[in-house]
């Protein structure tokens, strides 16, 4: 993900100040450092099925591959290339499914338009990590209202049914592919949700009870049931550079947040009851749209008051600059 929310660099010095005033306890903040210096654009974040404590991730404009990391040392244990694929465009989300594949959402658009169709990927996990190239599928994506940027592809971990996030400041969508995806023709993405938070990723717990999205800024848990959105309640994330990732791990204890960048950090956040299945922080609200008018306010609110922030400190140094001249 190449474009980023225009925030300045006193903005964000500001956030950091305001995260020192309250700081976390140690379980909040223990994770691991991406240690592979092939891992530059970490865009999505999944727990292996497979291999419990390992975590797949790739770069969002890099070669068909993705890598398998210790989610202890942060070593990469494993690269992956996939063949039978086009060229990769802008891969931003992974996935895994309860069918053992491995899923990549090549589904960014930064022009948020300028494509008619992107792309899922699918592989199947390996029983053993080592080096390896892999067939894969393709599977060809279109929604029923038209072309759009997105950054969330979650693989519901009971039914298998793949679910898009769109990602817009004014506010998102959430879409459902159909029951089994196809390698033939196109599969449609369908709305089942508007008004969602300005999403950069998302994941399904382990018990499928619980959809998590996240934003650069924050992020809120839903409850999930019978194929839509339920009740929200906020969830704790870590103040990072530029917020990209997230996963539960395999035993829906904890959330793992990451960012981008060359030795970026994933950042581990207990869930409060620790079950993965509806105890999120904060609790839910009343009902689902107490709880979306919320999340609007605060995607709004936060994001304003951030520019503002931002653009007051740098007209009051820019004014010193010219002023000294």
């Amino acid at each position: 993900m190449r474009s980023y929310p225009y925030v300045t660099g006193a903005a964000t010095l500001l956030l950091v100040a305001g995260s020192a005033a309250a700081p976390a306890t140690a379980a909040d903040h223990s994770g691991f450092t991406l240690k592979d210096s092939r891992i530059t654009e970490s865009s999505g974040l999944a727990a292996s099925r497979a291999h419990p404590g390992v975590y797949w991730t790739h770069n969002d404009q890099d070669a068909a591959r993705i890598f398998a990391v210790d989610g202890r040392s942060g070593k990469t244990v494993a690269t992956l290339t996939f063949t039978g694929v086009g060229k990769p465009r802008d891969m931003e989300a992974i996935s895994v499914g309860p069918d053992g594949q491995i899923y990549i959402g090549d589904i960014g658009d930064n022009l948020n338009g300028s494509w008619d169709h992107v792309w899922i990927y699918s592989l199947p996990e390996p029983k053993t990590l080592r080096n390896a190239t892999v067939q894969a599928k393709q599977y060809t994506v279109r929604y029923e209202d038209g072309a759009r940027d997105a950054e969330a592809l979650m693989i519901h971990p009971k039914t298998g049914r793949a679910y898009i996030a769109s990602k817009n400041q004014n506010g998102g969508k959430l879409y459902e592919g159909p029951a089994k995806l196809s390698t033939s023709g196109n599969n449609i993405f369908r709305e089942v949700q508007d008004d969602l938070p300005w999403v950069t990723d998302g994941a399904f717990s382990p018990d499928g009870k619980q959809l998590v999205l996240r934003s650069y800024f924050s992020a809120r848990g839903y409850v999930w049931k019978d194929g839509r959105l339920g009740a929200d309640h906020r969830v704790k994330v870590p103040i990072q550079g530029q917020s990209e990732s997230v996963t539960y791990t395999a035993d829906g204890s904890a959330l793992l947040f990451g960012s981008e960048g060359q030795g970026s950090e994933v950042e581990r956040i207990e869930v409060e009851g620790g079950d993965g299945g509806g105890k999120g922080s904060g609790g839910g609200s009343g009902s689902g749209g107490e709880g979306d008018g919320e999340g609007l306010v605060e995607r709004n609110g936060f994001t304003n008051a951030v520019l503002g922030l931002g653009l007051l400190v740098l007209l009051y140094f820019g004014g010193r600059k010219l002023l000294s001249k």
